[in-house]
């Protein structure tokens, strides 16, 4: 077990309820909406994405029962799209600057020759 919590054990040692009053009281007092206890949820997947994990590694860590869940954060995701396109762009045009790379040849071919 990651945390090596025992079954009659609590892995958080303070009750939903009094975190839901100290996050009123924390907010009130600095001046900033309230947010609910499952948008820090969604605050934590979000660094992680920003982060450059996985959505596999960070369904995992979330304990999402399938990928799909964590595909629900794809918009959170369009710097990678971006980033997928340029790499693209790079390597064609690395191709088309060395048609030899095209047909998986080095970039100094062999020649014959005759000793």
């Amino acid at each position: 077990m990651l945390y090596d919590i025992k079954p009659d054990e609590r892995l958080f040692t303070v009750t939903k309820s009094y975190l839901n009053h100290e996050m009123e009281r924390g907010a009130k007092q600095a001046g900033v909406k309230k947010i609910r206890v499952h948008d820090i949820r969604h605050s934590a997947v979000s660094l992680l994405i920003n982060m450059g994990f996985s959505v596999l590694a960070i369904g995992e860590r979330m304990g999402h029962e399938a990928e799909k869940i964590t595909y629900r954060y794809a918009h959170l995701f369009p710097t990678v799209q971006t980033e997928m396109a340029e790499k693209l762009e790079m390597e064609r045009m690395t191709k088309e600057e060395n048609p030899l790379l095209l047909h998986g040849q080095s970039h100094f071919p062999t020649e014959n020759r005759e000793d």
